[in-house]
């Protein structure tokens, strides 16, 4: 039998052997140079990212939100600043059950509903990993108590905040403004202007007045702090700190006791009133009646509070200087009798015969005159005095209305004045092309004839006629009104003035002599404001103005007790004094006040004897007008209203 031998073929192992060691030490040496390979790329060239990458984990850059800048009258007394404080904030993502914590914090703090509602408005408003304030301005008692029970609070903790203070209140609301909570819009603009690196770890900003207006200057500039964590993300060691810089500090050209007794000439009468300096535009008082308590926007308003503001018939929130725009009324006259000058379509000496009444050639309508039998012969001088409506009647309709307009639009009429404010309107100065343009109707003789006296489509603000007062006053050399004279570092000793260019309107001497003389002899008697200058050591020269709120039927006789309060006249006074060197220009509007003369006069001779004389007033007021007895109308309508008698 014969057996097979099988022999191993011990090359053929060999080789398979070497085969697969070759190919475990090349897959080996590939990882360990792939290793190699992402060692370097990590550790080489990507070294900058990841250490970079490496300190943000140990360390944290802080915000250190800068103190907002002060707000000066001329004098230097205090109009806003900060004062610190304590609140109690929620971070929304760090706690399980917000309304049950709420509720638990009642007892250690004071949550009203009021609170509830704002912290509601906040949280919709904010995204959850921010934290909200639930309450402000702790009290030392209400810390203590929370602060021994914290543990028991995640996500919720007491910080110490600058919180901004107006001592005056509402007497300043419209000037002012407010700071508020920086929403999403807010956000938008920041970054639209590269700004909002600048306002990292900020809260609030300026809403509205020079709060607004000045918000660069007021923020200052944001300080950074690195700070060293550990890995359980607690502080360790201040590396390194970049103070903030505060803002700056404003100076107002207003007089805050001037503003003050302003305020309280006015009673309870609603309304305007601007005084400037007309050497230079400077805005010595701004008041807006009635206006609001500025705190109520800091930390958000409530529904409440918010409803009763925006629902008010008395409209607080209106900035009446700025955005209020009425018939001029009379006050108008003066500017009307420069621009007839200035045509030379009537002579100082020319003369009219007043019956009472105006009539077009070839209609048989009146416009009648304040006076109902007339003032007999008037000349350009008494026209002014005695404020005869017939006189301006037929002047408007000799110049015509683009004339009238060309003129006016020299004094600021029609257009902003350039304050220093956010949110001006121009008033109206109309012409022919503006009704096509508006009514797609011509211009009638008859739309001229009402724009002569101030009423039917012209309109303008306080402010407007203010300014245009202040330039009269100067002899026709006008200033931007404004409010801040200059805006001083808080680091250095850097003071930057505001300055601005006169306008020089080109006043013809002689014209502008006959219409002071004219406006000096309103405050003497014979003229429409005889009391506003009784007793006074100084020359006051004036102009009276009544403007119609709701037009009268044709014959039919203003009667003020017969018409709800809110539907009547509103009084307007334009002054400045003294009359020879005019050092202030005085602008008042009593909304319902009816006669310019018996009403918006003495309030400006008020504010005239304190700026003047130094003069405090007593602290009786006038009568507070009657309640309405019907809904109210809407104080400056554009339409043209039937031109009714001016009763100055």
């Amino acid at each position: 039998m014969n057996s097979r031998i099988e022999l191993k073929n011990h090359q053929q192992e060999i080789f398979n052997f070497r085969l697969r060691l070759f190919i475990s030490v090349g897959f080996v040496l590939l990882l360990i140079a792939t290793l190699a390979a992402r060692f370097v790329y990590l550790q080489v060239m990507r070294y900058d990212y990841y250490h970079t990458m490496a300190e943000k984990n140990r360390i944290s850059v802080m915000p250190i939100v800068p103190n907002r800048g002060l707000i000066l009258d001329r004098n230097g007394v205090v109009m806003a600043h900060n004062y610190s404080g304590y609140t109690l904030e929620i971070t929304p993502s760090k706690v399980k059950n917000l309304q049950a914590t709420i509720d638990e914090l009642a007892p250690l703090v004071n949550i009203q509903p009021r609170d509830r509602k704002r912290f509601k408005k906040l949280l919709a408003e904010s995204h959850d990993f921010e934290t909200l304030m639930i309450r402000s301005r702790l009290t030392d008692e209400e810390v203590a108590r929370f602060a021994a029970q914290q543990y028991r609070f995640p996500g919720v903790e007491i910080k110490a905040r600058l919180f901004r203070d107006y001592p005056f209140g509402e007497k300043t609301s419209h000037l002012l403004g407010y700071i508020g909570r920086i929403n999403q819009k807010d956000m938008d603009k920041l970054e639209d202007e590269d700004l909002a690196a600048n306002y990292r770890g900020t809260d609030y900003i300026g809403k509205t007045g020079l709060e607004q207006y000045y918000e660069k200057e007021l923020h200052g500039t944001t300080g950074m702090e690195e700070v060293e964590v550990d890995s359980a993300g607690r502080a360790a060691r201040v590396l390194s700190r970049t103070l903030p810089v505060s803002g700056s500090t404003l100076v107002l050209s207003i007089d805050a006791k001037l503003q003050d007794i302003a305020e309280q000439a006015f009673g309870d009468y609603r309304g305007a009133l601007v005084a400037i300096d007309p050497t230079n535009g400077e805005v010595l008082a701004f008041v807006s009646r009635p206006g609001f308590d500025p705190s109520l926007f800091i930390d958000g308003i409530d529904a409440d509070n918010w409803k009763e503001l925006n629902d008010s018939p008395d409209h607080p929130l209106n900035n009446r200087v700025l955005r209020g725009q009425y018939p001029s009324g009379s006050t108008i006259k003066p500017f009307m009798a420069l621009a007839g000058l200035f045509y030379k379509t009537r002579s100082p000496e020319r003369t009219i015969s007043d019956p009472g009444f105006y009539t077009l050639a070839g209609s048989s309508h009146r416009y009648r005159d304040w006076k109902k039998d007339g003032h007999g012969t008037v000349d350009m001088f008494k026209s002014i005095v005695v404020s005869c409506d017939t006189y301006y009647y037929g002047l408007a309709v000799e110049m015509g209305i683009d004339n009238i307009a060309g003129y006016l639009s020299r004094f600021g009429f029609g257009k902003k004045t350039g304050i220093d404010l956010e949110g001006e309107k121009p008033g109206l100065l109309p012409t022919q092309e503006w009704k096509m343009q508006r009514f797609k109707q011509k211009w009638f003789t008859g739309d001229t004839v009402s724009v002569g006296i101030g009423q039917g489509y012209s309109l303008v603000t306080p402010m407007q006629l203010a300014a245009a007062t202040a330039t009269l006053a100067n002899g026709g050399v006008g200033y931007q009104p404004h409010l801040v004279r200059e805006i001083r570092s808080t680091t250095s000793n850097e003071v930057r003035k505001l300055e601005y260019p006169p306008n020089d309107v080109q006043l013809d001497p002689a014209n502008f002599d006959l219409v002071r003389r004219a406006m000096i002899a309103v405050t003497q008697p014979g003229g429409t404001a005889v009391a506003a200058s009784a007793g006074a050591t100084y020359t006051i020269a004036g102009k009276t103005g009544t403007a119609q709120v709701v037009g009268m039927k044709q014959g039919e006789k203003y009667d003020a007790s017969k018409i709800s309060e809110r539907n009547r006249d509103h009084a307007w006074f334009i002054s400045f004094a003294p009359a020879e060197q005019p050092r202030i220009a005085v602008v008042v509007l009593a909304e319902n006040g009816g006669h310019g003369g018996g009403t918006a006069a003495p309030i400006a001779r008020k504010v005239l004897d304190y700026y003047l004389l130094g003069k405090v007033p007593e602290p009786a007021v006038a009568p507070p007008p009657e309640k309405p007895a019907t809904p109210a109308a809407t104080p400056a309508a554009t339409a043209a209203p039937e031109v009714e008698d001016e009763h100055d």
